[in-house]
């Protein structure tokens, strides 16, 4: 039995006044943050960490990302209601319901067999509908192609070819790109069939993404 009281309510929004003031401005983004119960995705002993910023393990060496991290790519996709969208790496689920707060296609793809299955009963739990697929997600999804946009929630050695060439003309995907210690964010558009721009954001620290693509 899933709960969200008026004190969860009152912590999501304290949260959501902390990633405010971190610099997350765009207020479906913020809006999203509030609605979704982050601790839902926690066991119910670690009700507090929940509602801090900070990342927590959730097993299989992988985490739930820190939810200023979460609204930082968030924003920086500029997801619309009408965009289909792939989130590379399930995990516990966390990024991908936020996502669905902003568009009702949401594919998410997980490489972990355990997470995957964890992940697919916590949104039917939850009473969400994203398309799960469990296997190579630095390979993308290639089957429902092309997508809007493209989001990676583990850290890349390189920008997969793979995954440029799942974008439809226009659009964008934001991946964190450097060594397994530290990655700069960025977002890659896709402006024409053979033509990309690329921005340079902060700095991260994310899990490594595995796979063919990405670090073996």
């Amino acid at each position: 039995m899933l709960i969200d009281s008026y004190r969860h309510k009152g912590m999501r929004k304290s949260l959501v006044r902390v990633v405010q003031e971190k610099g997350i401005k765009d207020q479906k983004v913020l809006a999203a943050l509030e609605q979704v119960p982050r601790h839902f995705f926690f066991e119910k002993a670690f009700l507090e960490q929940a509602y801090q910023d900070k990342a927590f393990p959730i097993g299989e060496g992988q985490t739930i990302s820190q939810p200023y991290t979460v609204a930082y790519q968030t924003e920086l996709l500029q997801v619309q209601p009408s965009d289909k969208v792939l989130e590379i790496g399930t995990g516990s689920g966390y990024q991908c319901s936020i996502l669905l707060q902003l568009t009702p296609q949401v594919y998410t793809i997980e490489y972990n067999e355990v997470l995957f299955h964890k992940a697919r009963k916590q949104f039917q739990m939850m009473g969400l509908s994203p398309f799960t697929f469990l296997g190579d997600g630095s390979e993308g999804l290639p089957a429902h192609a092309p997508y809007h946009k493209i989001l990676v929630t583990a850290g890349a050695p390189i920008i997969p070819k793979t995954l440029l060439r799942q974008l439809t003309i226009g659009g964008k995907l934001v991946i964190p790109v450097g060594d397994t210690g530290l990655q700069k964010m960025l977002r890659i558009t896709r402006v024409a069939e053979e033509e990309f721009t690329k921005e340079e954001f902060d700095n991260f620290k994310f899990v490594p993404l595995l796979g063919n693509q990405g670090w073996k």
